[in-house]
């Protein structure tokens, strides 16, 4: 990539970071669309592993109020989801991996607007962790299933919860991508290029988190993720 390409990435990831940092989801959703456009490899591996810093730190900053009963019934989801995206994953072509991504995020985009309301227990949980499990470790997009279950919580405890919930998870995908041959020293060479960005988007979010409304954030990220997914999608058919 050119020294602008790179300059782009790291202002997606940075934009991503803060959105993440302020809502709880939203830095995969955002950044997987728009990145795989400049290299395929981005996603997932590199997004998972860079998005596994600031998960790490959020989890720390918000661990007071992380709903512990919830991350493990939907971390028995999650790694079934898993087990299934390894399965797509060593099977689909990188051609068609591309139009499954573009799918996944508008999939995620309807999730998240659909507007339905659901209550964390453990048949939800279970459920929202399979799918984030499948999406997460395909598209690097696993929030939304999530974020349905837990939108009506406080800020805190949505942040604190997915945050971990998506720690625990990430090592899952990790792992599950570096044994059907996914994950190797490339892409932790694109996951480099991005820690900058996660570190400055991290500190950002600190003050985000508390000024900017809910609401109108996740609007923006899905509107761009929607855009961005709807061009992936059309790139595969010209």
């Amino acid at each position: 990539m050119s020294a602008e390409e790179i300059a782009f990435v790291a202002f997606v990831v940075l934009v991503g970071a803060v959105l993440q940092g302020s809502v709880g989801f939203g830095m995969g959703l955002l950044a997987s669309p728009i990145l795989i456009l400049f290299d395929p490899r981005f996603v997932p591996g590199p997004i998972l592993l860079s998005t596994m810093l600031l998960t790490s730190l959020l989890t720390l900053r918000d661990r007071h109020a992380i709903d512990f009963h919830g991350i493990q019934w939907a971390m028995v989801g999650r790694i079934g989801g898993t087990v299934l995206a390894g399965f797509v994953l060593a099977v689909v072509s990188s051609h068609w991996m591309e139009l499954l991504l573009g799918v996944a995020v508008l999939f995620g985009v309807v999730m998240s607007v659909s507007g339905l309301r659901f209550r964390p227990n453990r048949p939800v949980l279970l459920a929202a962790g399979l799918l984030s499990g499948l999406l997460g470790t395909i598209a690097s997009i696993g929030g939304p299933p999530m974020a349905l279950v837990y939108q009506n919580a406080e800020g805190a405890q949505l942040r604190g919860t997915m945050s971990g919930f998506f720690l625990l998870g990430t090592i899952v995908s990790l792992a599950m991508l570096s044994a059907i041959g996914r994950f190797g020293f490339y892409e932790l060479g694109l996951a480099l290029l991005m820690l900058h960005s996660i570190l400055i988007g991290f500190v950002c979010s600190r003050w985000t988190s508390r000024h900017v409304d809910q609401g109108y954030t996740r609007l923006a990220v899905l509107v761009v993720a929607a855009v961005a997914g709807i061009i992936v999608v059309f790139r595969q058919f010209w």
